[in-house]
C-alpha cells in the first residue's frame, strides 16, 4: 500500500513482529549475553531473525535495540557504543526490509536499575542519544515499550519527540491494569496523550487476555490509535529453558479482539514466534481500523488515596519530650537473651525505641523483623526495623513488609544496604531491585493500601517511615536534596550517621529545617584511640574531627570508654536545645553505655524543661 506509518494506520491494521530476546535465546544466545551487542558482533543472526518475521507476514519490524541505552550498556562496560549499536540496529532492520512494503520501528526500552545512578538530565540525554541514533539509521517510527514507570516513559517521549518521528508509547501494566503506585490504565493513557504520543498502548504483561482488558480501558479515554504487543502467556521453566505455552491460534484469536477494541498495530512480545505472527497475519489480513466509541468519562474505583494514619509511637512525643532511639545489633546466632535484656534495660532508662539493623556490613545476623516482634511483645518497647534492598527482590520485600505489619512492627527505616561483596558469605549476591528512595515509595504505597503494582492490599500498613541521612560529606546540600526526595516519597523522620562535629551538626539542622521532619543525630560513643582511627579511616559515612581523635589517642580500656562517653555527653549537651531527640549507637553492642547516655539525656532535658 505504501505511505507513511501514520497514513497507513489510519486506513489499515498493521502487523508487527514478535519477540526478539526470547527468540535469540531459543537460537542459543545465553540469557546473560547482551542481545543488543549482537548488532555489532553477530549481525547475521539478527538479520536472519528479521527475515523470519518478514516471511511470516510482519509489516512493521523492530530494531534489536530495546536495551541499547547508556544505563544498561555502561553496566557491562560498553556505554560508549550506544550510538553505534542503535545505528547498526536500524541499518540491519532497514537492510532486511529492503524491497518490501515494510516499516522499521526503532525499539527503546526503560533504563532499568542503572537509572538509579543517573540524574534526571542524564536519563533524558540517554534517551535523546538513543533516539537520534535510531533516526540516523533510518527508522520510520519509534516504539517506546515495556515501561512500567509512567514518569520515565514521559521523559523518553520528550526526548524522542526531537526526532520528529511518529511515537508509539507502550506501557507494561501489572495486574488489574495498574502501574506502580496504583496508576490506572485510563490515567496513564490520558497523560501519554498529553505527552505527545502518536499511538498509545500496552505490551508485555501477563498475556493476551489481560492485555485485551487493558486495551479496552485505554480505548475509553483517548481517541489516539492503539498498539498492542502481548506476551505469549506466562513462561514455564522446562529442562533449562523458558517455554511459553500459548498457541498461535489462541494468540491470533485474541489479536482479532484487540483490533475490534481499537488496535491498529498488533504484534507480539515475550514468547511469541514467527509462527504466532504468521497465524495472526493470516487472521487479520485486510483488516481495517475498528470504529471507535466516543471518548468519555470512565467510572472506576481508584486505589485508596489517603494514607492510613501511622501507628502511634515514638514520634508522638516529638516536641513534647526528648526522644531517644537506640540501635542494637541482632545476634549472630539464635540466642536472643542479651538483646532482650538490653532492650528491657534501655526501656527502664527511658529509651523510646530500639533500632534493629538488618545484616549490617552484609554479615549474617538473625532476621530483624521476627526479632522486632519478639522484643515488642516481651519488652513492650517500640522497634524501628531497618530494611535494606540488598537481600530481597521486589516480590520478597512486599511480602515481608506486609508480614511485618501483621506482626505489629510499625516503624521502618529504609536503607539501600551494604553490597553483599562487603560481607563474609562467599557466593552471596546483592539484589537491589529497589534503592532507599524507591523503597520509601513502596512503603508509602503500602500505607495507602496498595502494593507496588497498585493492587489493593486492604486498609494499609500504617508504617512510620524513616530515612537515613549522612551529614559527613563535603557538600551537605547534595545530601539535603537526597533527603528532600525521600521526604517527598513518604519519609517522616530521619536518623543520621554518627556525627562528632558540632559545627557540622548545626549546619545540618539549619539546612534540613525546611523539610519539616524530625531529624535525630547519630551518637556513637568512642571507646579507644584505635577505635576512633578505625571509624574515621575505614567506615563509610563517618568523619571524626582531628581534635576528638587527638583526645582519644593512646586511650584504651576503661580510660578510653570514659573519654568517649565524655565526648558524647559534651556533644549531646551542646545539641540539646537545638534538636528534639537523639539516635544512640552503642559500640560493639554494649547497651550499658547507651543506658548511661539515655539517662543523661532524659535528665538534662528534664532540667531544661523540655
Amino acid at each position: 500500500m505504501g505511505g507513511s506509518f501514520l497514513e497507513r494506520v489510519a486506513h489499515e491494521v498493521l502487523i508487527g513482529d514478535g519477540a526478539i530476546g526470547t527468540m535469540l535465546y531459543a537460537k542459543g544466545v545465553a540469557l546473560d549475553a547482551n542481545f543488543e551487542h549482537l548488532n555489532l558482533v553477530r549481525p547475521q543472526l539478527v538479520l536472519d531473525l528479521h527475515a523470519e518475521y518478514l516471511a511470516a507476514g510482519a509489516q512493521v519490524i523492530e530494531t534489536n535495540t530495546f536495551g541499547a541505552n547508556y544505563a544498561k550498556l555502561s553496566a557491562i562496560g560498553i556505554g560508549g557504543k550506544v550510538a553505534d549499536i542503535n545505528r547498526q540496529g536500524a541499518i540491519l532492520a532497514r537492510r532486511a526490509a529492503k524491497g518490501r512494503d515494510v516499516l522499521v520501528a526503532g525499539s527503546m526500552g526503560p533504563m532499568g536499575r542503572g537509572k538509579q545512578e543517573l540524574s534526571d538530565d542524564q536519563v533524558r540525554d540517554s534517551f535523546r542519544l538513543q533516539a537520534a541514533a535510531l533516526a540516523e539509521g533510518g527508522v520510520d517510527l519509534l516504539i517506546l515499550e515495556t515501561f512500567s514507570e509512567l514518569d520515565e516513559l514521559e521523559t523518553a517521549l520528550a526526548a524522542a519527540r526531537e526526532t520528529r518521528l511518529p511515537l508509539v508509547a507502550n506501557l507494561a501494566f501489572g495486574e488489574g491494569s495498574r502501574l506502580a503506585g496504583g496508576i490506572e490504565a485510563e490515567d496513564a493513557a490520558l497523560r501519554l496523550t498529553k505527552a505527545g504520543a502518536s499511538l498509545v498502548g500496552a505490551n508485555c504483561g501477563a498475556g493476551p487476555l489481560e492485555l485485551l482488558a487493558t486495551l479496552k480501558r485505554i480505548a475509553a479515554v483517548t481517541d489516539l490509535p492503539l498498539a498492542a504487543y502481548p506476551n505469549s502467556g506466562f513462561p514455564e521453566y522446562v529442562d533449562g529453558r523458558y517455554i511459553y505455552r500459548t498457541t498461535p491460534d489462541y494468540f491470533a484469536a485474541r489479536a482479532e479482539e484487540m483490533v475490534a477494541a481499537g488496535a491498529v498495530l498488533v504484534g507480539g512480545c515475550c514468547g511469541t514466534t514467527p509462527e504466532h505472527i504468521r497465524v495472526m497475519a493470516q487472521r487479520l489480513k485486510g483488516a481495517r481500523p475498528a470504529a471507535r466509541v466516543a471518548v468519555g468519562a470512565v467510572s472506576r474505583t481508584p486505589a485508596e488515596e489517603k494514607a492510613k494514619t501511622a501507628a502511634s509511637g515514638f514520634l508522638d512525643r516529638w516536641g513534647k519530650e526528648m526522644v531517644v532511639t537506640v540501635e542494637l545489633d541482632p545476634p549472630k546466632g539464635l540466642d536472643c537473651s542479651r538483646i532482650v535484656a538490653g532492650s528491657r534495660a534501655l526501656k527502664e532508662a527511658g529509651a523510646d525505641a530500639i533500632n534493629l539493623a538488618e545484616n549490617p556490613l552484609a554479615r549474617v545476623r538473625m532476621g530483624n523483623l521476627a526479632l522486632a516482634s519478639l522484643i515488642r511483645r516481651e519488652v513492650g518497647i517500640e522497634v524501628i526495623a531497618h530494611i535494606t534492598c540488598r537481600d530481597r527482590n521486589l516480590i520478597g520485600l512486599q511480602s515481608d513488609l506486609m508480614g511485618a505489619s501483621l506482626l505489629g512492627v510499625s516503624s521502618i527505616l529504609a536503607v539501600t544496604g551494604d553490597p553483599a561483596s562487603l560481607g563474609e558469605e562467599a557466593g552471596a549476591s546483592s539484589v537491589f531491585d529497589l534503592n532507599s528512595f524507591t523503597l520509601i515509595k513502596l512503603l508509602s504505597d503500602l500505607n495507602r493500601g496498595v502494593n507496588a503494582l497498585g493492587n489493593p492490599i486492604g486498609a494499609g500498613t500504617g508504617f512510620t517511615i524513616g530515612a537515613a541521612f549522612n551529614p559527613n560529606t563535603q557538600k551537605m546540600e547534595v545530601q539535603v536534596a537526597r533527603l528532600a526526595k525521600k521526604v517527598a516519597n513518604g519519609a517522616c523522620f530521619a536518623q543520621t550517621q554518627p556525627i562528632y562535629d558540632l559545627e557540622r551538626f548545626e549546619q545540618m539542622m539549619e539546612q534540613t529545617a525546611h523539610l519539616g521532619i524530625p531529624v535525630l543525630p547519630g551518637v556513637l560513643p568512642l571507646v579507644s584511640g584505635r577505635n576512633a582511627e578505625f571509624l574515621h579511616n575505614e567506615v563509610p559515612g563517618i568523619t571524626i574531627p582531628d581534635g576528638i581523635r587527638a583526645r582519644m589517642a593512646g586511650k584504651t580500656g576503661e580510660e578510653g570508654v570514659r573519654e568517649g562517653l565524655a565526648i558524647a555527653r559534651e556533644f549531646i549537651e551542646a545539641a540539646l536545645g537545638k534538636v528534639g531527640g537523639f539516635y544512640l549507637i552503642p559500640p560493639f553492642g554494649k547497651y550499658e553505655i547507651a543506658v548511661e547516655l539515655v539517662r543523661f539525656i532524659k535528665s538534662k532535658a528534664e532540667h531544661r524543661g523540655h
